[in-house]
């Protein structure tokens, strides 16, 4: 036992003096929304700064020399003030967030997903219980913060139950949750979140572009089956072993039932899902004739201005409001209208976080924007590009390695989008490259190095969750158990997407992989 301790903590020794450095370096940045204030000042000095210098790029915009916009002149500083309750009510990621969380907030607190998870899970065959595990954690993505409270620890209480080494449970589902968090096969939150921003940064070089929520969905949800894959293989050949080997369960650990689905929370369940399946067998009946209101004028389903895309958030707030409302009162969780509307506040409560984050953040996009900075560095980074003359795919290759590194320091998917997005996009719109493929090339990164992030703010809690097991389980041990999954998931995942992209598959709705789009 002692050598193998020793084998295994000299494997482990780099791995903590790189988590030591990334640590120190992160624990030194402020808070994101202290980062986005500190950003947008500095875009006000630079903006002072280079307001009087003249360059020779191009501005596609107007046709002219692009001009740096001073914006602590007396005009646009008066202006600023007096447009900053619009510039923060405006911001199109709040409203989208808030509007779907109500909805998820409600099935969430009635105990919908609690349930459908037990039974998703109950019902599986033990060979397998890993992909189901692993596709439970890409569901759960629709839940708010559900997969790291419920689905990893029961991924632990599941295996052990079975016979199998609880912690690789825990890594599965954590795989799934977390570095699967951009392949789901539903829609969720995140695709209309991740839009707000990337949208506006198109913005800043064409103010025409229109980025359809979905504009991903066909390759997040394609993906979703790469990622149960990779996921299955790595848990039962690679990391499972390794642990049976190097790291025995305590001896006092306890099994833990995972709890039952009373006979009631099962009828609820069903009446909820069924009323579901009802609504959106209902919409697809409204969208099929050619006179349907939710097609535009001229008869399409999937522009950018037929109905049913500029439905897709409120219609998420309904797929999960309605079923929630179903189960919560035939469990009696809601006994009233107070008990829904309280559920909403919960919700809400979670989110004031994210509320003043979105403040700083919007005024930092409004100033990136409006000095025209965002846009000068889109032409710089774009004649760059052009000098180097990398190929397209070499180009998202960096994106996706640049991203997975930044997210080592900037855990928040959304900051670090809101920061990424006015400079990645435009720059790449300019070397032909869609806004929608380098939102999707961000995903993979940002995806991948989930779970080797000590940052992440759940990480200390699935090493908690490791701990019922294995008492000796430190950060540095979780991260040797997720670096298998992290290094192929960004390089497998990476190829796919480059493959994806060669065979010409739609990214989603409303997609093109080039811009101008053909």
């Amino acid at each position: 036992m002692k050598t193998i301790q020793n084998e295994t903590e000299s494997e482990r020794g780099w791995v903590n003096r790189w988590l030591n450095g990334i640590e120190v370096v992160g624990n030194k940045l402020p808070d994101p929304s202290m980062l986005f204030l500190i950003s947008m000042v500095v875009v006000w000095v630079l903006s002072l700064l280079m307001s009087g210098m003249s360059f020779a790029d191009i501005d596609p915009r107007s046709g002219s020399p692009i001009q740096v916009v001073n914006l602590l002149s007396g005009t646009a500083f008066t202006t600023f003030l007096s447009q900053m309750v619009t510039i923060f009510t405006s911001f199109a990621p709040l409203g989208v967030v808030l509007v779907a969380m109500l909805g998820v907030g409600v099935a969430d607190e009635a105990g919908y997903f609690n349930t459908s998870i037990k039974m998703m899970l109950g019902w599986t065959p033990k060979a397998l219980m890993t992909p189901m595990v692993i596709l439970v954690g890409l569901l759960s993505h629709s839940a708010i913060d559900a997969g790291y409270v419920l689905v990893i620890p029961l991924g632990g209480i599941i295996f052990y139950a079975v016979g199998r080494h609880p912690v690789a449970g825990i890594a599965a589902a954590f795989a799934g949750v977390s570095g699967g968090f951009s392949a789901n096969p539903l829609p969720g939150a995140l695709d209309p979140l991740l839009q707000g921003f990337t949208q506006p940064a198109a913005q800043i070089i064409d103010a025409a572009v229109l980025v359809n929520p979905l504009g991903n969905y066909f390759f997040t949800s394609i993906s979703s089956i790469l990622i149960i894959s990779l996921g299955w293989f790595i848990t039962d050949k690679i990391v499972e072993p390794r642990l049976n080997r190097t790291a025995p369960v305590d001896a006092n650990s306890e099994k833990t039932d995972m709890g039952t689905v009373s006979a009631t929370e099962r009828k609820a369940f069903w009446w909820a899902t069924i009323v579901m399946v009802v609504g959106i067998v209902g919409l697809a009946a409204t969208m099929l004739p050619a006179n349907s209101p939710f097609r535009d004028a001229n008869g399409s389903l999937n522009s950018f201005s037929a109905p049913i895309m500029q439905s897709i958030v409120p219609l998420i707030f309904l797929l999960f409001l309605i079923p929630g409302v179903v189960y919560g009162y035939i469990v009696g969780k809601f006994s009233s209208s107070k008990d829904m509307v309280d559920a909403m506040t919960k919700s809400m409560n979670g989110m004031s976080y994210y509320i003043v984050m979105a403040f700083f953040c919007s005024l930092f996009v409004y100033a990136f924007g409006q000095s025209n900075l965002g846009a000068l560095l889109a032409l710089k980074g774009a004649s760059l590009l052009k000098a180097l003359a990398f190929p397209g795919g070499v180009t998202i290759i960096g994106i996706i390695l640049l991203t997975a590194f930044v997210n080592l320091f900037v855990g928040s998917a959304s900051a670090k989008w809101a920061l990424l997005a006015p400079i990645f996009v435009p720059m790449l719109m300019q070397v032909g490259i869609s806004p929608e493929l380098t939102q999707a090339a961000y995903r993979v990164g940002d995806s991948s190095s989930n779970i080797i992030t000590p940052l992440m703010p759940y990480f200390p809690l699935v090493v908690v969750y490791c701990q019922r097991y294995v008492k000796k389980t430190g950060i540095g041990t979780l991260t040797s158990i997720m670096l298998p999954y992290s290094v192929t998931f960004i390089v497998v995942w990476t190829l796919f997407l480059l493959l994806y992209w060669w065979l010409g598959i739609p990214l989603g709705l409303g997609a093109s992989y080039v811009y101008p789009a053909m």
